[in-house]
């Protein structure tokens, strides 16, 4: 079996981890994306968690967070699917921001939790753009949109790799 071959009957998980790979090679962008990615993951949960449910809806759910866990929800399918432990790890994530937005919420309310999450979320993306600047290549997103939805878990799986797990 030529390369050719093993890329055609590799998992979509890994041709998208080896396309996302080659926008992410200095070691400084790889660096900032460990921060980054998850800060902005976090951030975009924050800000979602902060929106109140509207109307009739909010007399059948809870007043803060139903947005959040909608896209928490979408995302960890969408991880599961491509790797069951990566989703789980993502799970065990998400759970853990959501968690944390509604501590925020609760000990300083929802403009607070807002505020909070947007600061996050530009100075992350800020830092995103820093390393591609020195890369000197492109986000992978400009190329694909899914490419949005695989920097968690490829951030994942490197911190699988260096504890020694397989994902």
């Amino acid at each position: 079996m030529n390369i050719q071959d093993a890329s055609l009957t590799a998992r979509p998980v890994d041709r998208w981890f080896n396309a996302y790979s080659q926008d992410h090679q200095h070691p400084l962008n790889q660096r900032l994306h460990v921060f980054c990615v998850p800060a902005i993951v976090w951030s975009l949960m924050a800000i979602l968690y902060a929106i109140p449910t509207p109307g009739a809806l909010g007399s059948l759910l809870p007043p803060f967070g139903v947005f959040a866990a909608l896209l928490a929800g979408l995302s960890v399918i969408f991880w599961i699917w491509m790797s069951l432990p990566l989703g789980l790890g993502i799970t065990a994530l998400t759970l853990a921001g959501l968690w944390v937005n509604a501590l925020i919420l609760e000990a300083m309310g929802s403009v607070t939790l807002l505020a909070i999450g947007v600061a996050v979320f530009v100075i992350a993306w800020i830092g995103q753009f820093i390393g591609h600047h020195i890369e000197g290549r492109r986000p992978s997103f400009f190329t694909d949109l899914v490419y949005l939805m695989i920097g968690p878990p490829w951030v994942l799986a490197k911190g699988y790799r260096s504890l020694g797990l397989r994902w």
